[in-house]
């Protein structure tokens, strides 16, 4: 199993990934992860604003904030991603919650093609709450596209480039539902513990969803299909998947 990282003063703790996000946080005990997901995309400052404003409802800490899903308005290029990330971390830091480089907030970015946002927004933020020690494990992993993170580019690491026949999709999902499943054995968990499952992309999944999907168990609470492009260019597929029992829309 891979290792975990408690985060100091968030409920929390966390699978280190890149300096953009970890790949998933899941709650210590004595805590549980909660959900909000907002009626509309909420621009970036204002929804740290908003998110701000829900920990502190909450009793919580800004530290306590650790899982968000973004929607952006195209997929970017390499070096544009690079920037907004420079951007989506400087707050992480005024607020305590990145320290030392190491980024505990796991996350997912993707641009819907059909009404996308005018500028980066959020779509939603989980974070812990107390609860009862036997109180269920929950937990948030992030959302991985076909391409292995934490490399000089992406470019150079998606499984087959370019290709959205159902053989070059079969591949992309093998490669993310692989990765899923890592992130989620560092928790002491499978599909079957999930309550939530979602893909994103705008191409024709259909040839994988009963082979692929069906066959390892993903649709145990059915899939959340957002007709979303992953944040970076030639990227075509993305999951991201949680188990969050009390989830809210604001």
């Amino acid at each position: 199993m891979t290792s975990t990282i408690e985060a100091p003063d968030s409920g929390y703790r966390f699978m280190p990934g890149v300096s953009q996000y970890s790949c998933g946080i899941a709650a210590l005990p004595g805590f549980a992860i909660e959900r909000v997901r907002f009626s509309e995309p909420v621009p970036l400052a204002d929804g740290f604003a908003r998110i701000a404003q829900i920990l502190r409802a909450a009793g919580r800490p800004l530290t306590a904030f650790g899982a968000c899903e973004l929607r952006s308005p195209a997929p970017f290029t390499e070096e544009g991603f690079k920037a907004f990330n420079e951007i989506y971390i400087k707050t992480l830091i005024e607020w305590g919650v990145m320290r030392d480089g190491v980024n505990p907030v796991a996350r997912s970015n993707v641009c819907p093609k059909i009404d996308p946002p005018k500028q980066p927004c959020f779509h939603a933020v989980s974070y812990t709450v107390p609860a009862p020690k036997d109180a269920p494990d929950s937990f948030v992993v992030a959302g991985s596209g076909e391409s292995v993170e934490g490399k000089s580019n992406y470019r150079d690491c998606i499984v087959a480039p370019g290709d959205t026949s159902p053989a070059g999709m079969l591949a992309k999902a093998k490669s993310v539902l692989d990765e899923m499943e890592r992130r989620m054995s560092a928790f002491g968990s499978t599909w079957k513990n999930t309550t939530a499952v979602q893909l994103y992309t705008v191409h024709d999944a259909y040839p994988v969803l009963e082979s692929e999907l069906g066959r390892r168990g993903v649709f145990r609470n059915g899939l959340t299909w957002h007709f979303d492009r992953p944040p970076v260019i030639g990227l075509d597929y993305e999951m991201d998947c949680r188990r969050v029992h009390v989830e809210r829309v604001v």
